[in-house]
């Protein structure tokens, strides 16, 4: 069974920053890994991820900020946020699929697992 935790989130000034993590396990073919934020809209909004070319991609509004990366296992996906704001706060989930997270948003599908998502909260 696919398991995804993530770690990291936490309460922190406006201009602070955090590194979340998260780690894949029970998976037996590779998996693309991705970050989302839950919004208050109909679904998880994607926040970064790596396509299968290894290249990060991100939503607009956290470009310049934000850092996807991940472990040379390709089992951990991190993701550096610098000059946290107000609207950053967010419950930040961790996805995975058998196709980039490029390649589903293209195809307008969900991700097919889920972590439980941890908490990051900006304060002014």
């Amino acid at each position: 069974e696919v398991q995804l935790v993530e770690s990291g989130g936490g309460s922190v000034q406006a201009g602070g920053s955090l590194t979340l993590s998260c780690t894949v396990s029970g998976y037996t073919s590779k998996l693309y890994m991705g970050w989302f934020r839950q919004t208050p809209g109909p679904a998880p909004e994607a926040v970064a991820s790596i396509d299968n070319n290894g290249r990060p991609w991100y939503r607009d509004s956290v470009k310049g900020r934000f850092t996807v990366s991940q472990d040379a296992a390709e089992t951990t996906l991190y993701l550096q946020m610098n000059s946290l704001k107000p609207e950053d706060t967010d419950m930040y989930i961790c996805a995975a699929h058998r196709l980039p997270m490029t390649a589903l948003q293209a195809l307008g599908l969900p991700p097919t697992y889920w972590g439980q998502g941890t908490q990051v909260t900006v304060s002014s």
